[in-house]
């Protein structure tokens, strides 16, 4: 897909800058599509949870309140940036550069469509668990550099936290290779394709269960953000940020909120797969490209979302604890044995 682009670069630039500027050009083709949805998304919840509690959410700046989300970044953008004076300043600037840029950074291997995907890499799932993980250095470092219990609290909160669902994140993860023999997500999407009946979730609907909740709690949400318990510790360990600096770790938690669901999509209801593949009605819905239903599946993940947060209050600390430790560690370690024996059985259709 980039090759006519590099080809068209070569006849003004050398080969090194039009390298340089064909990585640019990707970069800024994942992170600008990435950052409009993370806005958005912000406008979508505030909208959705406030018809659930019987309001109108935003309705001022715009028709039906549309610009909302960018006089918010406006707003933001002037803002000063605060650094408290006993801070460790050099780790308190570099601490949102570090949450942000994994949850950038994962985009690289998701595969959209069919061929559609920036780095298409053979070990495409275990670069996802490895780079992902390091988004949670950023929080940790902020609540250290802040020089604020507070924040402290929070940042021990959150560590302890993505520890515990980080775990039965990657071994519902286990289950899927065990059953796609493949840790390239192109390949895994399509192992499930021939209707929706070939899906991993039909096969490993306790892991899907899992990883979905996990995933709420990996990113902080309601009912999971004890955090930011904002009645116990204020704002939890990027309470001493403000402006710009508060902002992206806010792009941070919602870039990630997106990819997972997305990649929930992917691992468990057949990416871009239609639902409607093998069925009578295949034909009819054929002239629909791939990335739509990935987009669709995406976008229902991000209303359930959004209903968790808008139903259930926040838990305790020990109940989130024993939950990841007690309940979803041990239901996934057993289920890879069931999966396991499935597929030496070779149990039909999915193996």
């Amino acid at each position: 897909m980039t090759d006519w682009v590099f080809e068209l670069l070569l006849l003004f630039l050398p080969d090194w800058l039009a390298l340089s500027v064909l990585y640019l050009l990707i970069a800024l083709m994942i992170i600008m599509p990435v950052m409009l949805c993370v806005a958005y998304l912000t406008y979508a919840e505030r909208k959705v949870i406030g018809y659930m509690q019987v309001r109108i959410g935003p309705n001022r700046v715009g028709m039906k309140g549309l610009l909302q989300p960018i006089a918010d970044a406006v707003k933001l953008l002037f803002k000063e940036i605060i650094v408290p004076t006993e801070s460790n300043r050099y780790l308190f600037v570099l601490a949102p550069v570090l949450a942000i840029a994994p949850a950038v950074a994962v985009w690289a291997v998701m595969p959209f469509d069919d061929g559609l995907v920036v780095a298409d890499l053979n070990i495409g799932l275990l670069y996802v668990v490895a780079v992902g993980s390091i988004g949670i250095y950023g929080a940790i470092m902020a609540g250290w550099a802040s020089n604020s219990k507070y924040a402290f609290l929070g940042a021990v909160r959150i560590a302890a936290q993505a520890i515990a669902y980080e775990i039965a994140m990657a071994l519902t993860m286990v289950s899927v290779i065990i059953v796609s023999n493949t840790l390239n997500l192109s390949n895994i999407v399509q192992q499930q394709n021939g209707g929706i009946w070939m899906w991993n979730f039909v096969p490993l609907f306790p892991m899907f269960v899992v990883y979905f909740i996990s995933s709420v709690a990996e990113t902080n949400r309601a009912p999971f953000d004890v955090a930011e318990g904002e009645s116990e510790i204020v704002a939890g360990f990027h309470v001493e940020y403000a402006g710009m600096s508060f902002a992206v770790f806010f792009l941070a938690e919602y870039a990630m909120m997106i990819f997972l669901t997305m990649l929930a999509s992917v691992l468990f209801l057949g990416g871009w797969h239609s639902p409607f593949d093998g069925t009578p009605l295949e034909s009819i819905f054929s002239f629909i490209p791939g990335i739509f239903w990935l987009i669709s599946k995406t976008a229902l993940l991000l209303f359930m979302y959004l209903w968790l947060r808008a139903t259930f209050p926040r838990y305790r600390y020990d109940q989130i604890m024993r939950l990841g430790w007690k309940v979803f560690i041990p239901i996934t370690l057993l289920w890879i044995f069931v999966v396991a024996g499935m597929n030496y059985y070779e149990v039909k259709p999915w193996f």
